[in-house]
Formats: structure tokens, C-alpha cells, sequence
């Protein structure tokens, strides 16, 4: 094959698999990333260089993917903060909202980095691993009830031997002692609302939904904060954009000051608590 008929190629299998992406909300970079990942090479590196063949096994990765089968499980990785993290089935995938939490944490402890940091419903590792790639000196605990979830947590933990452990346990009720910055993104979602299938079909229904007003999961962890958080620390918890008052109620109720955070959208996504002076 000549350098022209391979560039050729590989610009034609992009624009044909973008065409059946049309469910996706980025087609072009789905159909970007799965030919990287077929490639064996960063996606930065396809783009600087089109003069190659396409690989065999990219047309497997994009029945997959029109499959509605999440990119992040094809690829088995997914970009977060400053980390690629490990996923797969089982773990809720990484999203870019969720980065409004890392930043707010970040910014609230910039002058004094918080000894001790807990995440309730790590999932992957998500929220925890950030933080401890951003505080250096920082020890943390992930809980998780699913043991799938924290399969992929260990995996990505690896990295942070010495610093991150990982549990198994339904929210606070595995956990004891006290934590400077308590961090959460538990499920959200009412059970009666639509999510597009490569979500609906393909993640963890538990770490999803949370009852018929979304707030299940936020009515159990409020009453257990209090105790887990240690003198000074802050909570921040990941919510739905519409659920700023109903959760930020839970908080104020068993005596937090609370800060509503928006993400790039301008939608409220995170909530900080820090208990008031009694």
C-alpha cells in the first residue's frame, strides 16, 4: 500500500465510522479514539500522523461501539484530572463533570492539604486517586459496596501504594475514625428518568439510580457525615444540577455551612459543607 492509498484509508475508516455514531454525542472523537486504541498509540499521535494502514481489529472496535457499548470500556481506560484510570464493566465511568468536585477540593485546601481523605463510592478510584495525584502527602480510603467497581479502584490504586486502601462496605457503615476532606458522587439519577442506552444498557445500575427523586443515597450519607468528618474538614459531595436545595437541605439539617459550585455549564454540580461553630 502506498503512503497516499494508507492515508487515504485511514481518513475514509475514520469518516465511515463516525457516520454510524450517530447516536454518540462525539462521533468523531469515538471513532478517533477506538482507531488510536487499535493502532496501540495516543490519539495525539493518530492525528499528527495519518500516513498509516488501518488495523485489522478497528472494525470490530467499531461494531462494539455502534453496539452503543461505552468507549471507555472498549478502550479500557478513560481520561480523568490528570490520570488515565482503568474501567470496564462493573465501574461507573469517569465523567468530565465530576472534575468540578477535584477543582473545588483543590482550591478550598490550597493553603493546608488535608491529611487524611475519604471517598464514598469510589467506583474506579475516580474522585479518590485525583486528589491524591494533587496532595502529595495525603492518605485515603475508598469505599465501595460493589466488588467489581473496586477491582478497577485497586487496579488504579497501584500506583499509589501506601497512600490509597481500598474497602467493601454500604456507604459510611464499613467506616470509622475521622477524615479531613470527605468527597462523594453517589448515584443521582431518579429511577424514572431516560438515559441514553450506552449508559442505561452498559453501567452499574447501582451506581446510577437512587430512587424516585434521585436523593436515596444523599438521605443516607447526610446523618453519617458528621461523624466521619474530622475538626475543620469539609464534605463535598457531587450532585444533579437540579438538587442543589434539596441536597444542600440534608447538610444544612444536621448543621452544615454549605456552598453551591457550578460546572462548565454553568449547572450547580458540587456542594461543599464545613460544619458550623457550635
Amino acid at each position: 500500500m502506498s503512503d497516499a492509498l494508507g492515508k487515504a484509508g485511514l481518513r475514509h475508516a475514520l469518516t465511515a465510522a463516525t457516520a454510524r455514531f450517530g447516536f454518540s454525542a462525539t462521533p468523531r472523537l469515538d471513532a478517533e479514539l477506538l482507531l488510536a486504541h487499535a493502532l496501540g498509540i495516543e490519539r495525539s499521535a493518530l492525528l499528527l500522523d495519518l500516513d498509516r494502514p488501518v488495523p485489522p481489529g478497528f472494525a470490530a472496535l467499531v461494531a462494539r461501539r455502534e453496539r452503543q457499548e461505552p468507549v471507555a470500556y472498549i478502550t479500557g481506560t478513560r481520561g480523568f484530572w490528570t490520570l488515565d484510570l482503568a474501567v470496564g464493566p462493573g465501574a461507573l465511568v469517569p465523567r468530565a463533570d465530576s472534575e468540578t468536585l477535584v477543582a473545588t477540593a483543590v482550591a478550598h485546601f490550597a493553603n493546608t492539604p488535608p491529611a487524611t481523605l475519604l471517598d464514598l463510592g469510589t467506583g474506579p478510584g475516580t474522585l479518590l486517586l485525583a486528589l491524591l495525584d494533587e496532595w502529595r502527602d495525603t492518605r485515603g480510603l475508598g469505599v465501595d459496596r460493589s466488588a467489581e467497581a473496586l477491582g478497577w479502584a485497586r487496579i488504579n490504586g497501584a500506583a499509589f501504594a501506601g497512600r490509597a486502601a481500598f474497602v467493601q462496605g454500604d456507604w459510611a457503615t464499613a467506616t470509622a475514625g475521622s477524615f479531613d476532606c470527605i468527597v462523594s458522587n453517589p448515584p443521582y439519577i431518579a429511577t424514572g428518568d431516560d438515559l441514553p442506552a450506552e449508559v442505561a444498557a452498559h453501567e452499574p445500575a447501582a451506581a446510577l439510580y437512587a430512587g424516585a427523586e434521585g436523593l436515596d443515597d444523599y438521605r443516607r450519607l447526610a446523618p453519617e457525615l458528621r461523624r466521619l468528618l474530622a475538626p475543620g474538614g469539609a464534605v463535598l459531595l457531587e450532585i444533579g444540577w437540579t438538587q442543589a436545595q434539596a441536597v444542600g437541605d440534608l447538610l444544612r439539617d444536621q448543621g452544615f455551612a454549605v456552598t453551591e459550585h457550578r460546572d462548565l455549564g454553568g449547572r450547580p454540580r458540587v456542594l461543599l459543607g464545613v460544619l458550623l461553630a457550635t
